[in-house]
């Protein structure tokens, strides 16, 4: 059985999602994939932010929702410094979760950036368990119009004949 283990995560994966997947392999290395470059082994996890979000789309809906947001530096190993492993990076989670009050429900977003670029923001499209390490997938994280989004979804139109309204479909 030598092949990776994938599982998807949808975009608006939580953060107790995550734990679950990456709990079974502590002793494992932990890397990540964004932006067509896997990151440096020397990564560092700047901050780890319990977010909670209240606005009002362009349709004028209003929405809640809470994130954890990570922010991780890419940066070079130092000499003789290993990979961060699963297991270091739960005990950081843990060690927030102690100080803060986060939602185990909460949608997880990975703030990412070299010394001197601009952050970006990425979901996590796949975690990878293999046997040498654990892969986390980053995928970009665009900008949508929730209004038309939603229109686009058959079943739950706010556009659709019966429930046509003209702040949804503006």
């Amino acid at each position: 059985m030598n092949a990776p283990v994938t599982t998807m995560i949808q975009p608006d994966h939580t953060l107790s999602q995550l734990r679950a997947r990456l709990e079974p392999h502590t002793a494992l290395p932990l890397a990540l994939t964004y932006a067509g470059r896997t990151i440096q082994p020397g990564y560092h996890v700047t901050e780890i932010k319990a977010a909670y979000f209240s606005a009002l789309d362009c349709g004028g809906k209003p929405d809640q929702w809470s994130e954890t947001v990570l922010q991780v530096e890419d940066l070079p190993a130092r000499e003789g410094q290993d990979p961060m492993s699963v297991g270091k990076f739960l005990s950081i989670l843990a060690r927030v979760e102690q100080a803060l009050s986060m939602e185990p429900s909460s949608r997880v977003t990975i703030e990412i950036s070299r010394p001197g670029e601009a952050m970006q923001v990425f979901d996590i499209a796949r975690v990878e368990a293999g046997r040498e390490s654990v892969m986390l997938q980053l995928a970009i994280r665009p900008a949508i119009c929730k209004p038309r989004h939603r229109a686009s979804q058959p079943e739950a139109s706010c556009c659709n004949p019966t429930t046509q309204s003209a702040s949804c479909c503006a």
